[in-house]
């Protein structure tokens, strides 16, 4: 083979490499690129040539050059394996992996910069994938540790809370069976009935869990057909009745109709009204407010007695939350979760304040449909 042939083949082999070729000189402007290169950018080699190697840099680039390329080299001269991302003449960024090595003479002068760069679309395409495979793989996993942990939570709860009504049940047949009078009969039987209506309601708790947790929210009918107040009304009544021994102040100013489901605020007063039961103090009245302003509904209800510690504020509208310091009365756990589950499905907030004089929760909703 001639000298000739081989100067040709040297030069066709930088000029079309399956890389792009790129020098710099000392103070980064590009004194030699080859065809692949231009070619990528669209590009004419007097489009190039002088020009800072930066304005051929997307904005990324340019800062992965000043931060990581240009101090690697001075201090080993050389680096692999960067990736740059190129702007072509048409402004779409092409992404590449540069290798990049310094040309210094034998005093040391930095003389030139050699780039030389690879074409990693599809390499940035696989690496996005993996990202990607990754973070749905941890998200997915950690959803099958929360509903693993409500899971058993869920198991452990309704077992022991179900298991009480069920068993009074059981116990009052086995009275009946050996009652000798009537009125024995009917207390007893009263007694089953409560049972039952606890197991009821413990029943319809587990169903809005599932509805809050895994049907995308609760599902309620709002309209304006009827008043709230008298609904409101009897939540009170019932609650006394149920706790005689606490007081249960109310004040209603209610500018009807307010747009909602009524039976599912009912149940939302029920719960906060139950959870103040449950914490307030015995000897100190719980207050209920229930009034609008402007284009709000607002109801509130308070208690006095300790804060809630702030250990466990975080987790107060969880299912299946007691509390660790106080335990609670209320059935499984989900009162207040399903307190927020209704305000939620009213486009409303659930809010609570605590300190040592009171502890007040607040829900805040729109009075009227949405415009």
């Amino acid at each position: 083979m001639s000298e000739a042939t081989l100067s040709e083949n040297f030069e066709d082999l930088y000029e079309t490499a399956p890389c792009g070729y790129v020098s710099l000189s000392a103070d980064g402007k590009i004194v030699k690129a080859n065809r692949t290169l231009l070619d990528w950018l669209e590009r004419k080699p007097d489009e190039v040539i002088g020009r800072p190697v930066h304005d051929l840099l997307s904005f990324g680039g340019r800062i992965a050059v000043e931060t990581h390329l240009a101090p690697l080299l001075r201090i080993q001269g050389q680096v692999h394996e960067i990736a740059l991302d190129l702007l072509a003449a048409n402004g779409e960024k092409i992404p590449t992996i540069a290798n990049a090595a310094e040309k210094r003479d034998a005093n040391g002068r930095h003389l030139f910069t050699r780039l030389t760069l690879f074409k990693a679309v599809d390499r940035r395409t696989y690496e996005r994938s993996l990202l990607e495979a990754q973070v749905k793989a941890e998200a997915e996993s950690r959803a099958q540790r929360e509903a693993a942990v409500i899971r058993e939570q869920f198991i452990a709860v309704l077992g022991h809370d179900l298991r009480n009504p069920l068993g009074a049940v059981a116990a009052g047949i086995r009275l009946l069976q050996t009652a000798g009078r009537q009125d024995q009969a009917d207390a007893i039987l009263a007694d089953m009935g409560q049972s039952v209506e606890r197991a009821s309601a413990l029943i319809d708790d587990v169903l809005d869990l599932t509805r809050g947790t895994l049907g995308g929210g609760l599902v309620v009918d709002r309209n304006g057909d009827a008043e709230l107040t008298p609904v409101l009304q009897q939540v009170v009544n019932e609650i006394r009745l149920i706790a005689p021994d606490h007081s249960i102040e109310t004040r209603m100013a209610i500018d009807e109709p307010v747009y909602c489901d009524r039976d599912r605020l009912g149940q939302l007063a029920s719960n906060l009204l139950a959870n103040a039961v449950t914490h307030g103090a015995a000897d100190r009245p719980i207050r209920l407010d229930a009034h609008t302003a402007g284009g709000e509904f607002i109801l509130s209800v308070a208690n006095t007695g300790e804060p809630i510690p702030q250990e466990v504020r975080a987790s107060l509208f969880q299912p299946f939350f007691r509390g660790q310091v106080r335990p609670s009365r209320n059935g499984l756990g989900l009162g207040l979760f399903i307190a927020s589950e209704i305000a939620k499905a009213h486009d409303g907030t659930l809010d609570f304040a605590s300190d040592e004089h009171e502890t007040r929760f607040t829900l805040r909703m729109p009075r009227g449909p949405k415009p």
